[in-house]
């Protein structure tokens, strides 16, 4: 099963978003990475290095990221883990990781999670 990191400057912020996909898929994993070391806010390249090898399924890893540093830093993780099926996924964090965890839990592979992410929080204004 496809498993979920939740990278955010915030240790809060990536806890509630992984204990509020618990809701409707709570037999897909999702590991927090929030804030740095010491608990403030930031983003850490080591957390998010551990928060993916725990999180690690051979089915792949999904790591959704709230903004700015935290996608910086997730990409230069990545970088490291060239032979890793790990992918980052642009799409809104709260939304991304609640639909995600659902299609995992549905048995769906990592690509068609992201494909269906791509329109995750797309609001159709008539």
């Amino acid at each position: 099963m496809v498993s979920f990191v939740i990278v955010s400057h915030s240790r809060l912020l990536a806890e509630s978003v992984a204990d509020f996909t618990k809701i409707m898929a709570e037999q897909v994993t999702v590991i927090p990475a929030g804030g740095l070391e010491d608990g403030s806010f930031g983003t850490s390249y080591q957390m998010i290095s551990d928060a993916i090898e725990k999180a690690y399924t051979p089915d792949g890893v999904l790591v959704l990221m709230d903004m700015g540093s935290a996608v910086m830093t997730t990409e230069m993780v990545l970088e490291s883990m060239e032979n890793r099926k790990v992918k980052m996924v642009d799409c809104p964090l709260v939304e991304g990781a609640v639909a995600g965890t659902i299609d995992a839990a549905g048995g769906l592979s990592m690509e068609s999670i992201c494909r269906n992410l791509t329109d995750t929080g797309y609001v159709n204004k008539f």
